[in-house]
């Protein structure tokens, strides 16, 4: 009879346990159903009819289809001021999606930020789980890609919202040079939001669809009366022509993650990685006609730097970096026998290839990138100076124009130069020189050497003879482009 009752008690035991795993494992799958739809079905619907993905979607699109692993779903904030703690007002996941997945077979630490949920607008929670995200990449050692897409601090949450902000710049610093930091700018990315895309290695936006401004039209305008739409003071267009803010605009959606995909490729893991080596077609030691024709016979006629880029690079696959910003220096990832490459050119196509303040910062940054992740530079040089002028004097050009000697200088990766020009005066020094630790340096035969060009020189050195001048100008221009004296001193 007491073996008979005991049993009875287990099983009723039993039953209520697994009642009660039911109910638990019910009322997951009801969060994980939430989690999903993130602000609902409707405001997924207006995200699409503005031709932009859901956050999700994002993630499906950007990694190897079924990679993702999620962290933190069923987050919710912890703000309870203006009737936020409404079961209304709480969402899993708190705006946000992070975890990480694969590109490629390789490992990368992704957020995703969802404008459906309180327009992606970041609270403490949402915070904290983009710092665990940025801790966990660096603790393994993978990239982190950032998906933007929020309207800034969450306002009922005051100072938390701004002290979660200021967590993840901290780490934005702390991880700069350890392991790649990619933001993608998919919306609105307003206030203090814009500046930890300012800080990661490459900041990408799509056109029409994103903006990033510290202060909104409305502000400029209550401020200094001037009357500006978002996409003039904010939109792709703006930050990767005249701001320089963004390295590439995208069509859309799809476009931006399949490249960022690419781009993916080209990066090592961490700085401690050498880039990943992929098999090509192309042989390295095949001929190419085509080098003995690009550059013009005459020194002033202008050509375009990319036909020689293209040309030598394997299955002339480059991936330029701020490809309508400073376009008088050309930036960007290639392959060389299957293995990533920087390069970095002079573009007689604009400005005549001068070095000026914006292409100045453009490559030190570039270099400085290369050099922290084990990238060998190929810098092909056809400059003919400093931008001259007052806007360039008034402006730094001395300053900003010794950050890309210093990034040359520091860098202590594999450095190959090939001089396909000119090469005149302060310039030829900066450009990966043989002075400032250059590892090999080449000369084509169309190469000129010298502190300026032989007009110059000549209007110094024989100003007192000017009925000369024509004479002392040949003479200049042979010894300039004699190859086989500097050779010699080499």
């Amino acid at each position: 009879m007491q073996r008979s009752l005991v049993s009875r008690c287990s099983l009723i035991q039993a039953t209520r346990q697994v009642r009660g795993i039911s109910n638990a494992s019910k009322e997951l799958e009801s969060r994980r159903a939430r989690a999903l739809v993130g602000g609902g079905k409707d405001r997924i619907v207006a995200q699409h009819e503005k031709g932009k993905l859901t956050a999700r979607e994002r993630i499906e699109l950007l990694v190897d289809a079924g990679s993702f692993r999620e962290y933190d779903m069923f987050v919710e904030h912890s703000c309870s001021h203006f009737g936020m703690d409404h079961p209304s007002k709480k969402f899993p996941g708190d705006g946000v999606i992070t975890g990480h997945g694969v590109i490629n077979g390789r490992k990368v630490f992704v957020f995703s930020q969802d404008f459906t949920v309180f327009g992606g607008s970041l609270s403490s929670m949402h915070a904290a789980k983009i710092c665990k995200v940025m801790d966990k990449a660096v603790e393994v050692g993978a990239p982190v890609i950032g998906l933007n897409d929020s309207g800034g601090a969450r306002i009922q949450e005051g100072v938390d919202s701004l002290g979660g902000y200021a967590d993840i710049f901290l780490r934005n610093v702390m991880v700069s040079g350890v392991i790649p930091q990619i933001s993608l700018v998919m919306g609105p990315c307003a206030g203090g939001a814009v500046y930890s895309p300012a800080m990661t290695d490459f900041t990408f936006m799509v056109k029409d669809s994103s903006h990033m401004f510290v202060t909104g039209p409305d502000v400029v305008e209550q401020v200094t009366k001037e009357v500006v739409t978002f996409e003039e003071l904010g939109g792709a267009m703006t930050h990767t022509k005249k701001s320089g803010v963004a390295h590439k605009a995208f069509e859309n959606d799809i476009d931006a993650l399949s490249q960022l995909r690419d781009l993916f490729g080209f990066l090592p893991l961490n700085n401690k990685e050498k880039p990943p080596i992929r098999y090509t077609a192309d042989p390295c030691d095949r001929t190419t006609p085509a080098l003995n024709y690009i550059i013009p016979p005459s020194t002033n006629q202008p050509y375009n730097i990319l036909d020689v880029i293209n040309t030598v690079i394997d299955e002339g696959d480059f991936f330029e970096i701020m490809p309508t910003y400073a376009k008088n220096i050309v930036v960007g990832f290639a392959r060389m026998d299957g293995r990533p490459v920087g390069i970095v050119g002079n573009q007689p196509n604009e400005k005549a290839g001068c070095l000026d303040i914006n292409s100045s910062v453009k490559g030190a940054r570039f270099v400085r990138f290369c050099d922290a992740f084990n990238i060998p530079l190929v810098t092909f040089v056809d400059v003919p100076g400093f931008l001259p002028g007052t806007d360039q004097e008034y402006g730094g050009i001395i300053r900003q124009g010794a950050k890309l000697l210093y990034a040359f200088a520091e860098a202590t990766v594999p450095k190959i130069t090939v001089i396909t020009r000119k090469a005149y005066g302060g310039a030829y020094d900066v450009m990966s020189s043989k002075h400032i630790r250059g590892d090999v340096n080449y000369a084509w035969p169309s190469a000129q050497i010298a502190v300026m060009g032989a007009e110059g020189a000549v209007a110094i050195l024989y100003r007192q003879k000017k009925k000369s001048l024509g004479k002392f100008t040949v003479s200049c221009i042979s010894l300039i482009g004699d190859q086989v004296k500097v050779i010699s001193r080499m």
